[in-house]
């Protein structure tokens, strides 16, 4: 009897083709901008999640904490320094290596060429904490750092926008007006967080301190790797200690630093993407349930269309739960094509949006995770049933005699 019923709805959506796409118009629609939502929210998280990976399960950073400072009425920059790190690497035992970062917006010029980009004053272990490496040429040696040497090594997208050809090892440019001569060359990184890591010029933290003086080496960042990955909570623990006894802080004072691990870095991440995509599912959520009224809108035009139609069933044995279930199929019939539909619109849209935006940036690839498709289509299917239940319910109670009377 379902297949029979699923049959006849077939033949009636058929048959009225124009009138079906626009009424489904809405629920495909509403399902494909929730799936292209999803996909690309989904495929953000899953580049992001990647990246942060890729930095490994030990990395730690610190940073000074401006939160309380803001408040007051005299604010100072709360001081996080290379001797910090040192203090951190000494005194606790499960921090394996460290590296101070040195962030500065600089101009790089090459030749005629003149390029805005990121300045990194580094130390040796930078590779190794944040996991990131030479691709061409060296990095720096203790000896570059001793002497604080005017050396550098620099990203792909920075060599590009340069105009550097050939081999970029061995050529000189001018960062902020300082002469430095490229050793290195770093692998390629793609974009995180909407910036480039790729377009960045590292040099040794020990000639920024010394080009830029100690100000601007006072309050920097540090990153830290932990001994492995099950230490890294003792970690910050032993760094917390650390620093809270170098900055004079007393029992009961917050902390004018903030710690940051690998995991909670993607946990907010996730949290941010998944709040927005339940924000737009719910924005679209308005789109699918006018569908479902509309839905509803045709199905008690094609039960007033083919009264006959049910009265000729009722005078030759159908039951009221056979007209019941023929209406309703065809209700959840129009709902579920029109969510396939939507699903494969809401796939294409989000990868034709994704190479749209690729011209400008670099975006992670599309994800669409089944549950998404699952529950997008069990959706049209509830809306079908929640819809469809009053005209199939109403074509069912019609009187067989009225039926067949009926013009």
């Amino acid at each position: 009897m379902f297949g029979e019923n699923l049959k006849i709805a077939l033949r009636a959506l058929w048959a009225n083709k124009l009138r079906s796409i626009l009424t489904t118009l809405g629920i495909i629609i509403g399902v494909a901008s929730v799936i292209a939502v999803v996909s690309l929210v989904q495929g953000m998280e899953h580049g992001i999640a990647t990246e942060l990976e890729g930095v490994g399960a030990t990395y730690i950073r610190v940073m000074p904490d401006m939160e309380d400072q803001r408040q007051q009425l005299n604010p100072k920059v709360p001081s996080l320094t290379y001797e910090d790190g040192e203090a951190v690497l000494r005194g606790a035992p499960e921090i394996s290596a460290f590296t101070p970062i040195m962030f500065r917006q600089a101009t790089l010029q090459y030749r005629d060429s003149r390029h805005t980009s990121t300045l990194l004053g580094i130390g040796e272990s930078y590779q190794d904490v944040v996991n990131h490496w030479v691709d061409r040429g060296r990095f720096f040696t203790p000896l570059d750092l001793a002497e604080k040497k005017r050396v550098a090594t620099i990203g792909s997208e920075a060599v590009r926008k340069l105009g550097i050809e050939g081999d970029p090892i061995g050529k000189a440019i001018r960062v902020e007006g300082n002469a430095y001569t490229i050793v290195g060359v770093m692998e390629k990184k793609g974009q995180m967080f909407g910036q480039d890591q790729d377009d960045l010029v590292l040099i040794p933290f020990t000639t920024s301190a010394a080009i830029y003086g100690q100000d601007a080496v006072r309050s920097i960042i540090i990153d830290f790797q932990a001994a492995s990955p099950d230490s890294t909570d003792l970690a910050r623990e032993q760094i917390t200690e650390v620093l809270r006894v170098r900055h004079g802080l007393k029992k009961g004072e917050e902390d004018d630093f903030r710690i940051i691990l690998q995991e909670e870095i993607l946990e907010a991440v996730s949290k941010t993407l998944t709040m927005t995509s339940l924000i737009m599912a719910a924005v679209v959520g308005i789109a699918l349930l006018v569908g479902g009224i509309g839905i509803m809108n045709i199905m008690l035009v094609s039960v007033t269309e083919r009264t006959r139609e049910i009265g000729v069933r009722k005078a030759v044995g159908a039951r009221r739960q056979d007209v019941l279930q023929q209406f309703l199929i065809e209700a959840i019939t129009l709902s579920g094509l029109g969510g396939v539909i939507g699903i494969a619109l809401g796939v294409g849209l989000a990868n034709g949006i994704r190479q749209l935006l690729t011209r400008w940036i670099t975006f992670p690839a599309v994800h669409t995770p089944l549950w998404a498709v699952a529950l997008s289509f069990g959706f049209c299917a509830a809306l079908g049933i929640i819809f469809g239940i009053y005209p199939a319910a109403k074509a069912s109670k019609l009187d067989p005699i009225d039926a067949l009377r009926y013009e």
